[in-house]
């Protein structure tokens, strides 16, 4: 007997190398998944102009972090773009979508729901000025699995099925590798169902923060693993295991860290870091 539906994923025909310089940019979700990323000694930057909610702000984003990729800022290898809702608040004043209201009255915007086309323009924006800065980027969409209870829960449902579309008529549009040697040296684009794993899998209060709209840090962490599964390869998840235990090392607390027997603790863990450094070049502290 099975006690609930699993949400088929197939393993991605390229793969995320260890430490890969990669790009998150989206809701508070992307937020969860960057952390976690950074945790695990890949290269990201993580929305580096705040947590950005529609395709407009996505584009935005992506346009301010193009401005400063040089030698010290590296073009992404992935990027991994998070949708949380198609709702725009637009100035008044200049017409223009912001970002941010930075805490001014509400009577200076004017809220718009973007439609499926609109949404579609912006994130294909998005992409291109993606494949500008690496042309053999790879681009994950996914839908955050928050609900918005303030635009009612009907009106959340209506929001995520605007962005589901929108991204699945981006993907239609994009050329894709027809095999699995050209997917690991040109551009791809794919969805990741975070949405659907959390609505349809999960599927219970228990894996919801106290609030009853995020999800948990159980939720987050399963969903971290079903990734990991679809876009990690052996070299990826070996470099992984031989990282926890020394991740382990450093985390830990001592009770007498000025004895003998911590400093050598100390000194066997930072040799094992200098021999993974060699191992792995992009890995640092």
């Amino acid at each position: 007997m099975e006690f609930r539906t699993q949400v088929n994923i197939e393993p991605s025909a390229w793969k995320i190398a260890p430490c890969e310089d990669m790009l998150f940019v989206g809701s508070c979700f992307a937020d969860n998944m960057g952390r976690r990323f950074r945790e695990e000694k890949f290269r990201a930057v993580v929305n580096p102009f705040g947590v950005m909610y529609n395709p407009a702000s996505v584009l935005h984003t992506v346009r301010r972090f193009a401005a400063t990729v040089g030698e010290s800022v590296p073009a992404p290898q992935v990027a991994v773009l998070t949708l949380g809702t198609n709702h725009v608040y637009i100035l008044k004043e200049t017409g223009e979508i912001v970002d941010n209201c930075m805490k001014r009255p509400q009577r200076l915007f004017t809220e718009k729901a973007l439609d499926v086309d609109e949404c579609t323009r912006y994130l294909a924006e998005t992409v291109d000025l993606l494949r500008q800065l690496n042309p053999k980027v790879k681009v994950i969409f996914t839908v955050s699995p928050i609900r918005y209870r303030k635009y009612g829960y009907h009106g959340s449902q209506l929001s995520k099925a605007t962005l589901l579309l929108a991204v699945d008529r981006l993907l239609k549009l994009l050329p894709q590798p027809a095999t699995a040697d050209e997917a690991g040296a040109a551009f791809a684009a794919t969805y990741f169902p975070a949405y659907e794993l959390l609505n349809d899998e999960l599927r219970d209060y228990r894996f919801y923060d106290a609030d009853m709209l995020h999800p948990s840090r159980q939720a987050v962490d399963y969903i971290w693993e079903r990734f990991a599964a679809t876009y990690f390869g052996t070299d990826t998840n070996a470099f992984l295991a031989e990282w926890k235990p020394i991740r382990d090392a450093l985390a830990h607390k001592p009770f007498s860290p000025e004895s003998a027997e911590y400093k050598a603790f100390m000194d066997k863990t930072m040799l094992k870091v200098s021999l993974l450094s060699k191992k792995y070049p992009k890995f640092a502290l």
